[in-house]
């Protein structure tokens, strides 16, 4: 009888962790350029606490500068390929615009 038990606790707890149901919702499809605008706002963000907690003594000058020339840098590159990604969408719809006559 524990053996019957067992086996139906077993069946029963493979399914619930395996059971696709048939129609999953996986949310909206981000795009680079949506990434990396949230990944900007992020680090903005950052710049902005670090900023705060070096005013409030939490860290000494030479961690302070080397943590924000690097979120700086990171902030440089999101910005630099926003505007590459940017800059090709740009071209891409101007020239669809100048095949139609």
């Amino acid at each position: 009888m524990s053996i019957l038990i067992c086996a139906l606790v077993t069946i029963g707890v493979l399914f619930y962790v395996f059971y696709l149901p048939g129609k999953l919702h996986f949310g909206p499809e981000k795009t680079r350029v949506v990434y990396l605008r949230e990944r900007k706002d992020v680090v903005y963000e950052n710049l902005r606490d670090l900023n705060f907690e070096y005013k409030a003594g939490k860290f000494p000058d030479t961690d302070y500068q080397t943590m924000k020339t690097s979120l700086e840098e990171e902030a440089a590159a999101i910005l630099a390929e926003i505007a590459q990604l940017e800059g090709n969408a740009t071209s891409l719809r101007s020239n669809r615009q100048g095949t139609r006559i």
